[in-house]
This record gives structure tokens, sequence and C-alpha cells, in this order.
């Protein structure tokens, strides 16, 4: 139920709750299955933090006006170094959240795919590139201690040191919604984002 701003993902609005909630009773609805992102903060060869996320997974700069550098690896394959504010990695869920506002695409809910989005790069040359949800994503903090910021879906976060290492892979939970049966993907975008709107 959205309580709150845009509410992309949950679509049903406060005066719709009753309604909604006595069709889902009756088994008039759809469940929409929603993989998540799963994360790992190392540093050397100690794991000290776990989390799975359902949006994404997010690597800022901590200081007001200086940008970090970040060294992604997929599948142990050396991908670049991103000089930014921050890097984005989300799931297809998270892909209509903050990594659409820094740009990057809109990826359909079943699809499996990773977004990685980088936050305003220095380099105009970084995109966001989207991976198969089978890839494993390694970035490696370059930047001095307490100078990047790691948030799991905006919610809970650290301060990385450099060298530690942050690896992100699909999570082997998911979670499932109940949408109502009669609104789509598409009339969300069309709703929410104003999508495809003049």
């Amino acid at each position: 139920m959205n309580l709150g701003g845009l509410g992309f993902l949950t679509a049903i609005t406060v005066d719709e709750i009753y309604p909604q909630l006595e069709r889902a009773l009756q088994g008039d609805y759809r469940v929409g299955r929603r993989r998540m992102l799963h994360c790992e903060h190392r540093r050397g060869s100690d794991v000290l933090a776990r989390y799975d996320a359902l949006n994404d997974v997010v690597l800022t700069k901590f200081e007001i006006a200086r940008m970090i550098d970040l060294e992604m690896h997929i599948d142990g394959n050396f991908v670049c170094v991103y000089r930014a504010d921050g890097l984005i990695i989300a799931t297809p869920t998270g892909s209509t959240a903050y990594s659409l506002s820094a740009g990057g695409p809109i990826v359909f809910p079943s699809v499996g795919a990773i977004v990685v989005t980088p936050i305003c790069p220095h380099t105009l040359t970084n995109r966001p590139v989207v991976l198969d949800d089978a890839s494993a994503i390694s970035v490696t903090n370059l930047s001095d201690d307490s100078a990047t910021y790691l948030t799991i879906d905006g919610q809970v976060g650290e301060l990385l040191r450099r060298g530690d290492v942050v690896e992100c892979k699909r999570s082997e939970n998911s979670i499932c919604l109940i949408r109502p049966p009669e609104m789509m993907f598409f009339d969300v975008l069309r709703e929410k984002l104003k999508w495809g709107g003049r």
C-alpha cells in the first residue's frame, strides 16, 4: 500500500486498501515474484556484513565536494575504475528507483538482470550497463577511509575503508507481491512516471 510519495512499487492507494484487500482475500489477485540482490562487505578475508536488497546497493561519496574511485570487476574480469559521485547496483525492482533518477534504464520486473548505474561519472563514457543476474559483481573502494558510504535500500549503511570490497550477486531470496489483477507494469509506469506522456 502506498502511504508515502511516488510509491512505484506500492501501486495501491489508501482509498483502495479495503476493496483491494477484499478482492485479494477472495483470491482475485496476481502474485509478482521479485528477486533480491545479495551483498557482502569484505575487509581482507573477513566478511563484515551481509545484506539482501530489494531495490539497490549504493556506494556513494560521504564528503560533500569530493568524487570517489571505485574499481569494478564482473565475474573476476576487470571492467573499469569509476571516478564518480557513486555507483548504484540495482535489481529490476530498483531500476525504477534511485537508478532511474541517475539515468539508468527501466527493466521489466521478471527479467533476470542487474543494473549498474554510475552517479554523475567524471568520464562521460561511463554509462549504465545491464548484466545477467547470474553475474558476480565486485567493487573495491579505492578512496580514502570514510570517504565512501555503502547503503542498502536506503535504509542501512556503513562507512568503508580504503581497500574494502563490496560483492553483489543474485540472492537466493525473493519476495512475493500481491498485485491487483487489472494493474499491469506499464499501467503503473504511465500513472506514476507519466511514461509516454507529452
